[in-house]
């Protein structure tokens, strides 16, 4: 099957695999479902590699207010993840690092109704030290500063392409990240100079990373769309989920790291 393929490059292989549910036939098995309105079960979320942090603490939150419940995540690049979704990997909820890779799922008829969530910016992630005394955007064009980027299909390659732009800077990077996550750590480990990353990222990285901001003049902000899956085996418990990250509860985790509200 196509999915099977999918899942496999992704490292999901069997993190995915007992997501489903009972024939219709048969009843349904305790601890799955919604029992009687009470939720129950395990869902699976594939997030933005961003959300790393908050969603694994809004997890563990979500699965405290509903005992019996569990919350599983697979964290990658957005466009990576639309593209596992459209070929039929089993999953509950998407949540995006960009609307565009929101939309190639709705389109594809494997979700309808998204709601955004949270918004991000981007900041310069520099090793502790700064050896290359990066202060500003124009620093990564200077001979022999390192940097890292995204790729360009990825979310967080897109908004650094817009960041760069704006402010009429040209980077030859070092190297590509598959997604934000591993930019970041090529920046701690000291591999490059710079990177072009998500001020959250920055924000939980701790003390081996340090950021340098952006002008707003300069900068570039990017929407994270949440949706539950058609093919989900549990929509009950994937939109309870669904509606925590988008409450009081939800919005509160991501502020903590420097998401900003929709």
């Amino acid at each position: 099957m196509r999915w099977v393929r999918l899942v496999a490059a992704a490292g999901l292989g069997a993190l995915l695999v007992g997501c489903g549910s009972n024939s219709p036939s048969n009843p349904p098995a305790a601890g799955s479902g919604n029992n009687g309105g009470q939720l129950s079960g395990t869902i699976t979320v594939l997030a933005a590699a961003s959300l790393t942090e908050s969603f694994n603490a809004l997890g563990k939150q979500f699965e405290a207010a509903h005992p019996g419940t569990t919350v599983r995540f697979s964290f990658g690049a957005s466009s990576a993840l639309a593209q596992q979704v459209t070929g039929g990997a089993p999953a509950d909820v998407f949540a995006s690092a960009s609307t565009s890779n929101m939309d190639t799922v709705v389109k594809a008829g494997d979700a309808g109704d998204p709601a955004n969530f949270a918004k991000n910016v981007a900041e310069i992630a520099v090793p502790a030290d700064n050896p290359a005394h990066v202060a500003a955007l124009a620093d990564l064009a200077k001979s022999g500063v390192k940097v890292a980027l995204c790729e360009p299909q990825v979310p967080c390659g897109k908004l650094a392409a817009a960041v760069l732009k704006k402010a009429n800077v040209t980077v030859k990077p070092v190297t590509l990240g598959p997604d934000v996550k591993s930019v970041l750590t090529d920046v701690r480990n000291g591999e490059v100079d710079a990177g072009v990353v998500y001020v959250t990222d920055v924000n939980t990285a701790g003390d081996k990373v340090k950021g340098i901001e952006i002008p707003d003049s300069q900068n570039a902000s990017t929407e994270y769309p949440i949706a539950v899956l058609k093919a989900s085996k549990n929509s009950a418990l994937a939109q309870a989920f669904v509606d925590y990250v988008k409450g009081t509860e939800g919005q509160a985790e991501l502020s903590k790291v420097g998401f900003a509200a929709p």
